[in-house]
């Protein structure tokens, strides 16, 4: 059947869309609201640290292909803490010719704080993916967000040879605009990363220059295709890598590192990511 879809042009795609909110209670964080439509849904809610909310995000087909379009929504309420993640990487599939759709939009009140940490985003060669992030903060927010795409399928020696990427990744701060980026790769020309199949980016806010050199101290293993900013308060880590096992270490070791800084909480790492 997917293969049915990803070459036949009158495929119509999942139209499928995800709103959740959270909400703060003087015990835990609750999820107040999740409306879906199509076939993007979450698991229940866990606490395995008591007041921040643990939330597994599913997309049941398992993969994307051109024509479907997902829109997520995610709003925290004033002094809600949610760590959001999925039990496996997103695949955006060869299209036929269709562009294939997720937008993903985070809003975050007074004093909340959203660690939005998804597995990796595999681009299957062929594919046209189309991604855009945006977070809206409020000064007070707290954000801990990373993403890591993977172009092709380096283990079985397999490039990002033909398709198209277009990302884009906003942060906006009281309405204000602290980061807007775009990355656009097509027709195998992977200059733009340096020919590496591996593309991560880190996002922690509100930071400082001690924030800073804690994630510079962590980025040695990635050699010379990694570096760290601090612009207005926003720390962003970027790195390119031919290897996926030091790239899941090194991500995983900035936001363990970076957490107990930014929460006061020590690294609770989502059971999932063990299995």
């Amino acid at each position: 059947m997917l293969a049915a879809q990803v070459t036949d042009h009158s495929y119509k795609g999942w139209q499928a869309s995800l709103a959740l909110q959270f909400r703060h209670t003087p015990d835990k964080t609750l999820l107040h609201s999740a409306h879906h439509v199509g076939p993007l849904t979450v698991q229940r809610p866990f606490y395995p640290e008591g007041e921040t909310c643990h939330l597994y995000l599913l997309h049941p087909p398992g993969g994307i292909v051109g024509g479907d379009r997902l829109d997520i929504t995610v709003r925290l309420d004033a002094k809600s803490q949610t760590l959001i993640t999925m039990p496996g990487a997103s695949k955006f599939y060869r299209s036929g010719g269709q562009q294939a759709c997720l937008n993903q939009h985070f809003y975050l009140e007074d004093a909340s704080t959203l660690e939005w940490l998804p597995q990796d985003t595999i681009l299957f060669p062929g594919a046209n993916a189309a991604l855009r992030s945006v977070f809206h903060l409020k000064a007070s927010s707290t954000l801990m967000a990373w993403e890591l795409f993977c172009l092709g399928r380096p283990t079985i020696a397999e490039t990002f040879s033909h398709g198209t990427l277009e990302s884009r990744l906003e942060v906006w701060i009281d309405d204000e605009p602290r980061l807007v980026e775009r990355l656009h790769l097509s027709d195998g020309d992977l200059t733009p990363v340096a020919g590496h199949p591996w593309v991560g980016t880190l996002l922690f806010y509100p930071a400082t220059n001690d924030h800073l050199e804690t994630a510079r101290e962590r980025l040695p293993a990635l050699e010379n295709f990694a570096g760290a900013t601090l612009t207005d308060g926003l720390l962003s880590v970027r790195f390119l890598s031919h290897d996926n096992l030091i790239c899941q270490r090194v991500m995983r070791e900035i936001w363990q590192s970076l957490r107990p800084l930014l929460t006061t909480k020590a690294a609770c790492s989502p059971r999932i990511w063990q299995t």
